[in-house]
């Protein structure tokens, strides 16, 4: 009776290990959105999301990841990251907030003295499977950086391998954090050649040092020219790779 007991015990534990893995996939609907604020505007846009669009955002079932401005930011940018168990639970979320009478009532008071968005850019993305949970989350102080990689054209699948096998890792060997990986989703514009990445650093300067550490790491140069070997060139097209240093808003859920 008590091997039977231990060995029911191992097979549970066993096929709740299965299960946690199993779960551990990532399977819901990113979304990112760029608002290019009108001139004067943004500290108008920012009292509307931190007074009301977050929390009715929250009220219809989408979560916020987290919101930045960048630090550089001539085109006076807010840049969020949204999720959402599917896209359909998206379109059906997004639905009931633009008929919420108490969006309606905070965006037209928003807006009696002018528009506050000039433009918004929307890309839905999908979590690699190499990403780390990605969630809401502080520790301060820290800046953050977008980086977005065009990859050469058929070489994603190898680019996501470096990551997956190498790059990760010795980033957070390097002292930066990774906080998510995505790629537009499928029929999104970049779907077969783009990569959307989030770090975060103590500071830009930590950054630096960060980045020219982990190019000189060995492991890394090795890692880049078998890559490169295998794939017959660089994983990457000329000037395909961008970065754009932030800093969470008083209101994110992430800083």
């Amino acid at each position: 009776m008590k091997r039977f007991l231990i060995m029911t015990l191992l097979a549970a534990a066993a096929c709740a290990g299965f299960s946690a893995t199993a779960q551990a996939k990532d399977s819901r609907c990113y979304e990112m959105r760029v608002y290019y604020a009108a001139a004067g505007k943004l500290d108008e846009l920012h009292a509307r999301f931190r007074n009301h669009t977050l929390k009715l955002f929250e009220k219809h079932g989408i979560t916020n990841v987290g919101y930045w401005v960048p630090i550089e930011n001539p085109e006076t940018k807010l840049i969020y990251i949204l999720s959402y168990p599917s896209r359909e639970a998206r379109e059906q979320s997004w639905k009931a907030f633009m008929a919420d009478p108490d969006w309606q009532k905070a965006y037209k008071a928003s807006e009696v003295n002018g528009k506050l968005v000039d433009k918004v850019e929307v890309t839905f993305m999908t979590a690699t499977d190499y990403s780390p949970e990605i969630m809401a989350s502080k520790k301060e102080p820290r800046v953050f950086e977008l980086r977005t990689y065009t990859a050469t054209p058929g070489k994603l699948g190898d680019l996501n391998a470096r990551f997956r096998d190498h790059t990760v890792k010795l980033f957070a060997k390097h002292g930066m954090t990774n906080f998510g990986y995505w790629t537009p989703a499928e029929k999104e514009k970049g779907a077969e050649d783009t990569l959307i990445y989030l770090l975060a650093h103590a500071s830009k300067e930590a950054a630096g040092a960060s980045f020219k550490n982990f190019g000189g790491d060995p492991t890394w140069q090795a890692a880049k020219k078998a890559s490169e070997e295998k794939a017959g060139g660089s994983l990457t097209v000329n000037g395909g790779v961008k970065s754009v240093f932030m800093t969470a808003t008083d209101y994110s859920p992430t800083k």
